[in-house]
């Protein structure tokens, strides 16, 4: 099997459902980097590894998805309950600026009564100040809340964002995108076809996305490959997919509980995550779940992007898990793996090589 699938991958040709699962039961961890180290060769042959600076901002933590994996909502009303007042945002954004940042990510729960007046005023706001930053917020499930509350579609909320300011969409709240695995995680959170129809919706206003994977709760296998099935098949149809980023579950301070994903399952997913998105650039290393030493390992099983230095991150930090980074940080974890840093937009656009 093995050599079939190194067969297709050297002729750039996408293996299938069944092949993916026997990588990821039965393929061996090396071999599986192997294969990926040699795809994001072909697609970055530069020995570079790129990054952004940006910042976290976590608006609210009222939300009433209450998923069991997260340790960051809050009931609305709770006492440790908040909604950021505009002021405050605006300070955030501006230390980001002050440090060269040009990435903004705010994200926050789903909350019953931020209707898209709300944002719009914001984005405005934020858009007016900071026309150098590029909004890439509110993940599907916000924008579904959002439509919901406000009595819009999903497509005239996200037409009426974009033009307020929001610039492009993360890939938040896919967790894995198979609706038996998202009942038991996640319930009251949109099915997979919902987070779909905002990534095609946004796909078609010319707004890029990203895509993510939180692994390591209560999937199967067949689960994990069947999401990056469905991932491949958003962007073949038409999808603005820049990157994908797969990430472990945190366990700490959450309802689900369990233990999180070794290094070697983590490094496994993400070679597959390499060699099954052969239509997706770029592949993201989370050293925000993983830590900076397996990041760099990362690198030679098919990641070759760092994502964000992260000015601010709340949520996965509820759940005990606190890895921070300096951009100077960023650049000298590159150049100790043997990587040149490259410093970059959103939209991957270079910005600065070190």
């Amino acid at each position: 099997m093995l050599n079939q699938i190194n067969e297709k991958v050297t002729a750039g040709v996408a293996i299938s459902t069944e092949e993916a699962l026997w990588l990821l039961n039965d393929g061996e961890l090396l071999a599986l980097g192997r294969l990926a180290d040699s795809i994001r060769r072909r697609l970055h042959p530069e020995p570079e590894v790129s990054f952004v600076v940006d910042r976290n901002v976590n608006y609210t933590n009222v939300c009433e998805s209450k998923c069991k994996f997260c340790a960051f909502y809050r009931d609305h009303g709770a006492e440790d309950a908040y909604l950021l007042d505009t002021p405050t945002i605006l300070a955030k954004i501006q230390e980001l600026v002050d440090q060269g940042g040009t990435q903004l990510l705010m994200q926050g729960g789903l909350h019953p009564e931020l209707s898209i007046e709300y944002f719009e005023a914001l984005f405005r706001e934020i858009k007016a100040r900071f026309p150098g930053v590029q909004n890439h917020s509110l993940s599907p499930a916000e924008v579904t809340q959002i439509a919901k509350v406000s009595g819009l579609s999903v497509p005239e909320a996200l037409r009426r964002l974009k033009a307020a300011g929001l610039d492009s969409v993360p890939g938040g709240g896919a967790e894995i995108l198979v609706d038996s695995v998202r009942q038991e995680i996640s319930p009251k959170k949109i099915g997979w076809q919902g987070w779909a129809q905002v990534m095609r919706e946004a796909a078609r206003l010319g707004m890029s996305t990203t895509a993510t994977m939180m692994f390591g709760s209560k999937e199967r296998p067949e689960d994990i490959v069947e999401h990056l099935m469905r991932v491949r098949a958003l962007q073949a149809e038409g999808g603005s997919f820049t990157a994908f980023i797969p990430w472990t579950y945190q366990p700490g301070n959450t309802e689900l509980g369990g233990a999180s994903a070794t290094g070697v399952e983590y490094l496994k997913v993400l070679s597959l995550s390499r060699i099954v998105l052969d239509n997706v650039p770029n592949i993201q290393a989370s050293w925000v779940t993983q830590g900076a030493k397996l990041a760099q390992v990362a690198l030679f099983f098919g990641a070759n992007d760092l994502g964000g230095t992260m000015l601010e991150e709340n949520v996965v930090a509820a759940a005990g898990c606190r890895f921070r980074m300096s951009r100077e940080e960023m650049i000298e974890l590159i150049r100790g793996a043997g990587f040149t840093p490259v410093r970059r937009t959103t939209l991957y656009k270079v910005l600065e090589r070190y």
